[in-house]
């Protein structure tokens, strides 16, 4: 019986065969980096990941975090609605450099009138209300905002086998995306919140 890294290469070998680049989709998203390859192992081994291991790679994810170049966490709710609506982009048929959405109801809910939303994440209704952000322009806000804009930026910074996508750290979302998204959570107006 071959070893566990001769079925790891062999696995790896396969599922390189059985892509290709096509149009903006390239083959380099195969490609794994210590957070996957670790999260990889531990799920496989069926036992939690290494303590130690784990917060060293969110503290790696931590640093890479993109924080508003303007100091501006909130966009607009709802073109933050629009985008965590959409699931288009970054596929083979989408024209290189069309704007990608976050498909971000394919795990969760996130407002009361949608009916059609994933479960592998939690229910992000009433995100900013239950967390107290009446003013998200308020100290008292602060960290939450912080904490909101980067879990949904590198989602690892803050839990090293998260499956949420790294957003902004992997380009899905651009800064003023993500800007919308975090106004979505956060803003009392939002329909999030409501």
């Amino acid at each position: 019986m071959p070893s566990g890294v001769e079925l790891d290469k062999l696995a790896a070998d396969i599922t390189k065969a059985s892509f290709r680049d096509q149009g903006q989709a390239k083959v380099d998203r195969l490609l794994q980096d210590d957070a996957n390859r670790e999260c990889s192992a531990a799920d496989v081994a069926g036992k939690p990941i290494d303590e130690k291991v784990a917060k060293a790679i969110e503290a790696a994810n931590l640093k890479t975090i993109k924080w508003p170049t303007d100091g501006k966490f909130l966009g607009d709710w709802k073109e933050g609605e629009k985008i965590a609506q959409s699931g288009r982009g970054m596929t083979w048929t989408d024209a290189a450099g069309s704007e990608n959405g976050g498909n971000c109801y394919n795990c969760h809910q996130i407002d009361k009138k949608e009916i059609s939303f994933g479960t592998i994440g939690p229910s992000l209704y009433n995100y900013g209300k239950l967390r107290g952000v009446t003013d998200p322009a308020s100290p008292a806000s602060k960290a939450m905002v912080e904490y909101t804009w980067g879990k949904i930026w590198n989602s690892k910074a803050y839990n090293a086998c998260s499956n949420m996508p790294r957003a902004g750290h992997a380009g899905i979302l651009n800064e003023q995306q993500v800007r919308h998204i975090v106004a979505l959570l956060l803003d009392p107006k939002s329909s999030v919140n409501q």
